[in-house]
């Protein structure tokens, strides 16, 4: 064979690669999904948080053909795993359904964080909005928002709120209240939110916000009472609790909300494909109304409603933040 000839092949085959090397990302986003997807949850079983991202997987895995697996990965308030997540490879088979607590919560508290939400991941899209509920111990003589706001005013300091843990979306949600309704109390953090239910039972805890799923149980069967939600309007699962904004609070609202994310790189095509399937899943009525019954509202938000969510989010919550002088670790 002529040099010339050898050289010629040899470009055309250097060319030849090229073009398929660049068709790569393409041809994977085509076919993609081949293998099942990890859906990491920053918690552990059990929950409202475990109930709504099980649903949704569950209709993902049946649009895309491949399971949608969640993998839980609890510690840190969730920073562990949205950090593996920003770490991880972005081919579309690893993605982090987050809360708020991981997405604007802890980024707005915490000076030295494992990833970077803004660098580090891409939206696939906003999964749903749960509201909390103020609960007041039964210990305590207050039988309405007015009065509890009264008795605090009377008795500046006196009081006390749990959360579950100093720097969490419960505890800002309380350091809102006091904000608003000009109060002072004492802010007692716990682990959870369960951990606090026997001392605000017994009286040695007068209030806390916690999620509508686990608390609403409580204040049915008569062991916490609840003067308001967070949401903007009234919950359809808990229609006759008042909104704390329609009580003379008005614009208070302090909810948790569920997305999903993946590392940023991930290719647009399949971006796309979760989103399609996301969508078929939170349009689907029978997910629709599991969803609800675990006190969540489910709405498919694209790309561009995430990014306006989190910034409105990121500057309310870094208000309370500096208002409240709270530092996190």
């Amino acid at each position: 064979m002529k040099a010339g000839l050898v050289v010629a092949l040899t470009l055309s085959l250097a060319a030849s690669a090229t073009i398929d090397a660049g068709r790569t990302p393409a041809l994977s986003a085509d076919v993609y999904p081949t293998k099942p997807i990890s859906m990491v949850l920053p918690f552990g079983p059990g929950g409202a948080t475990d109930a709504i991202s099980r649903t949704v997987a569950e209709h993902m895995t049946t649009t895309l053909g491949q399971p949608v697996v969640i993998d839980y990965r609890a510690g840190a308030s969730g920073e562990i795993a949205a950090s593996g997540v920003a770490k991880a490879a972005p081919d579309g088979y690893t993605i982090l359904f987050a809360t708020v607590s991981q997405l604007v919560v802890l980024p707005v508290t915490k000076a030295k964080l494992g990833y970077d939400v803004q660098k580090d991941f891409v939206p696939v899209g906003v999964v749903a909005k749960s509201p909390n509920l103020l609960l007041v111990s039964p210990r305590l003589e207050v039988n309405s928002l007015q009065e509890l706001i009264a008795y605090a005013k009377k008795n500046p300091g006196k009081l006390n709120f749990a959360s579950s843990g100093t720097g969490t979306n419960t505890h800002l949600i309380g350091e809102l209240f006091k904000s608003q309704a000009g109060i002072d109390a004492v802010h007692v953090p716990y682990r959870t939110g369960v951990q606090a239910f026997t001392e605000l039972t017994e009286g040695q805890i007068h209030f806390s916000f916690d999620t509508i799923v686990w608390s609403l149980p409580q204040v049915q069967a008569g062991k916490l009472k609840s003067f308001g939600i967070t949401s903007p309007q009234r919950s359809p699962v808990a229609p006759e609790i008042p909104t704390i904004a329609e009580q003379g609070l008005p614009g208070f609202e302090g909810m948790t909300w569920y997305a999903v994310v993946a590392p940023t790189g991930t290719p647009e095509p399949i971006l796309a494909r979760l989103r399609t399937a996301m969508s078929a899943a939170l349009s689907d009525p029978g997910v629709v109304e599991r969803v609800k019954k675990y006190g969540a509202t489910p709405s498919f938000g694209d790309a561009k409603e995430y990014a306006t969510l989190l910034k409105s989010e990121v500057t309310k919550w870094g208000r309370v933040v500096q208002e409240a002088n709270i530092k996190v670790q």
